[in-house]
């Protein structure tokens, strides 16, 4: 199993097994903290071999600089799926979008995505967070 793609962005949509993805972000600026990411994405796109067939657990955590979830009660989100390939077909490929509302950042520094499958680490997407003052420059 691959993860070809993963990328926190504005919007993500399926078309047709097609993944379109727009405005990718690493970085949210802000006045104020907290800071609310009123909505965002998350974007993976997955390649399966024959030799990824069976169950799987994915495991996403949003942590802090000091590995704690961002949101402790929701995380981690921990979906169950099943991978299975045709015959002689040698691989497959899968989007999977998740829609992320209000995430909420308590302080400035950097985040991280983890993401993984099966108790095993497979990707991480990092995050800063900036606090800028009324003239747009960061905050000490």
């Amino acid at each position: 199993m691959d993860i070809q793609i993963a990328a926190l962005c504005d919007f993500a949509a399926d078309y047709n097994g097609k993944l379109v993805i727009s405005g990718v972000l690493e970085t949210l600026v802000s006045r104020a903290l907290p800071l609310v990411q009123p909505h965002c994405s998350l974007a993976l796109r997955f390649c399966f071999t024959p030799e990824d067939s069976g169950h799987h657990q994915l495991s996403i955590n949003i942590i802090d600089e000091d590995g704690q979830p961002l949101d402790p009660e929701n995380m981690p989100i921990e979906p169950e799926f099943d991978v299975q390939l045709p015959p002689q077909v040698p691989f497959l490929t899968r989007n999977l979008i998740m829609n992320l509302q209000g995430l909420r950042f308590p302080k400035a520094g950097i985040y991280s995505i983890d993401i993984g499958c099966d108790g095993e680490m497979m990707q991480r997407i990092p995050i800063r967070i900036v606090q800028v003052n009324q003239e747009g420059q960061a905050a000490n």
